[in-house]
């Protein structure tokens, strides 16, 4: 059960942040730790013009932190700990200024930037679970230290703030979901190959790289099987390209009906494909990739009425009898592919001749 859940986990598209969303979300979280510490410095200064010279201190020391940080979160790994080391700090430091002495009746207002920079840094999630309960706590803290009357006047005050932290929260939530929403669609389209559906070139590459890590790991074997369409040309002069097309289509949908749920298969470019079979050794693969073979040979395609013959040629390798890396590997099914089709063509080939 334990190397099932591995190999479903590496092949998981739409876990981790795509490159664009990671650098997109590292450049925010720079722009608010500077601009957080700027604002801190000048602060700093007010409070000490007006006698406050311990909490002017402070907020000298925390904008040297925060300007720090926005150099330093260029090359940290993990950016979640950074973001909470922030926002926790922050959020205790806005209740503060409410309940301060003589705080500003108006100190209130920075209590709607918790869920704009929660929802911002954490996600829809993380975010309202970590600014509701701050923003909870902090209008408790302002009702109690300014004696808000309970009468009509008092009670348009205490709604004007609590409703327009309803709508920010609204509006924060609505506009993360439709975010993650817009990258999820990016993802997607980056890890997968836009006919076939199968998973892209690039995808493809970095499931065998982590596979090959992961096979090491556990000391197991895995299979790279790479296919090619015979004929495919002689398809798309006939038919025309968007027989091929439809080709290619159908012959992923006859791998994906025969392959298991923790095999992958990739469009490597053209006509060629990949198939990855994580924890698997040659002699469990050659029934299976045979199989692969019968079935592409044995179901024609209909087009406009006519049927339309598949075959595939397929090499075969194994790690890391045949290759210690993904190139080495890849240098082998090619190989074994290219003999394939010397030979005559819609063929397995597992091993090089003696």
């Amino acid at each position: 059960m334990r190397r099932n859940s591995d190999s479903e986990r590496l092949f998981e598209p739409s876990t981790g942040p795509t490159g664009l969303e990671e650098a997109d979300h590292r450049l925010l979280m720079r722009l608010i730790f500077a601009c957080t510490g700027l604002t801190l410095g000048v602060f700093s200064v007010l409070q000490f013009l007006a006698g406050n010279p311990w909490l002017s201190g402070i907020e000298v020391i925390a904008c040297g932190l925060l300007l720090w940080a926005s150099q330093r979160l260029a090359r940290v790994q993990r950016l979640v700990p950074w973001i909470l080391a922030y926002l926790l700090p922050t959020f205790c430091f806005i209740l503060y200024i409410i309940v301060m002495p003589n705080a500003s009746a108006t100190a209130f207002v920075w209590v709607y930037l918790m869920p704009v920079m929660a929802y911002l840094l954490l996600g829809k999630v993380h975010g309202f679970l970590l600014a509701v309960p701050f923003m909870a706590v902090a209008t408790g803290l302002y009702l109690h230290v300014n004696q808000v009357r309970v009468d009509a006047t008092g009670l348009i005050d205490i709604g004007n703030g609590i409703f327009c932290g309803l709508l920010v929260i609204a509006f924060m939530h609505v506009y993360e979901s439709r975010r993650a929403d817009a990258y999820k669609q990016l993802r997607h389209l980056a890890l997968t190959d836009a006919l076939t559906g199968v998973a892209s070139r690039e995808s493809f590459q970095r499931a065998l790289q982590r596979c090959i890590q992961e096979a090491a790991r556990y000391d197991t074997r895995l299979v790279l099987v790479v296919l090619d369409v015979d004929h495919f040309k002689c398809v798309n002069d006939q038919w025309g390209h968007d027989a091929g097309d439809k080709a290619l289509q159908h012959l992923c949908k006859c791998l994906r009906h025969r392959l298991r749920a923790t095999d992958l298969i990739g469009r490597l470019g053209g006509e060629e494909f990949g198939i990855l079979l994580p924890f698997t050794d040659r002699f469990d693969a050659q029934p299976l990739v045979e199989a692969l073979r019968q079935e592409v040979a044995r179901i024609p395609m209909d087009y406009l009425g006519q049927r339309i013959h598949l075959s595939a040629t397929f090499g075969l390798a194994e790690w890391p009898s045949d290759g210690l890396d993904a190139a080495e590997l890849y240098r082998c099914t090619d190989r074994r592919l290219y003999r394939g089709k010397a030979e005559g063509r819609n063929r397995l080939v597992c091993s090089d001749p003696a």
